[in-house]
């Protein structure tokens, strides 16, 4: 008999947070076999043990990890949510993967397309998005002029923005695809870097797509389309570069 405590079964359930289901229990909002609980400690039985929060029944059983790869489209936000009804990249995966209440592991602006991870793996999310794990991340971008040799020597050194000095990036002319002329390679993942990086030299993106974060590759998935990785893939993805 699997046993765990009320506000620890209702939050690993991933119904709210620790706080929210915590004054839900305070507030005698939540029945346990049909009748009020107000204690946290209070034994649940997860196989057997009806919960209702606000007469809402609860499947205590665990959620399992899903990590899907998107191709981002252009014109699409990389958040659970918007309050202005936007298109997010919550909308773009396939039903089947909604009661898994996936995030998207950082971001791409909403102009900016390819690779994009949705998770509910929060120790994943960790070590792909802290900038002490040093992730690589490369991009194609595509720009109205070709660089000049001084200015990829800036990108590659690290070029001084509002948030500080970037760390050296690998550059070089795409062979990948005649539309993008170069592939960077970074290993930060600040709001909307590379496009501050391109102005501090005057240069507007014409477009920026992502194509690998670390050992994983978006390879040929569509935009718009996502797939579950594979579970040696997502082992790669905790392997250092």
């Amino acid at each position: 008999m699997q046993q765990d405590t009320l506000l620890k079964a209702l939050t690993k359930a991933g119904i709210g947070s620790r706080r929210r289901l915590a004054n839900a229990i305070l507030e005698a909002r939540v029945t346990l076999n049909g009748a009020p609980v107000d204690n946290f400690l209070h034994l649940v039985n997860l196989g057997s043990d009806i919960i209702q929060v606000d007469g809402k029944p609860v499947n205590l059983k665990p959620i399992g990890k899903i990590v899907l790869m998107l191709n981002k489209p252009a014109g699409v936000l990389s958040t659970t949510q918007d309050e202005s009804g936007r298109e997010t990249v919550i909308n773009l995966i396939p039903a089947k993967y909604l009661a898994f209440k996936l995030y998207p592991v950082g971001r791409l602006d909403k102009d900016s397309t390819g690779l994009l991870l949705l998770t509910n793996d929060g120790e994943l999310t960790y070590r792909l998005t802290h900038p002490k794990f040093e992730h690589e991340k490369e991009y194609l971008v595509s720009t109205p002029v070709k660089l000049t040799q001084e200015e990829r020597q800036r990108i590659e050194r690290g070029i001084e923005l509002e948030d500080g000095t970037t760390y050296p990036a690998q550059i070089k002319e795409s062979k990948i695809n005649r539309i993008f002329e170069y592939s960077i390679t970074i290993h930060e993942g600040r709001k909307r870097q590379l496009r501050r990086m391109f102005a501090k030299l005057g240069i507007n993106l014409i477009s920026l797509k992502r194509i690998r974060i670390g050992k994983l590759k978006l390879g040929n998935l569509k935009e718009g389309e996502t797939r579950e990785l594979s579970p040696s893939e997502i082992v790669k993805l905790f392997q250092k570069d």
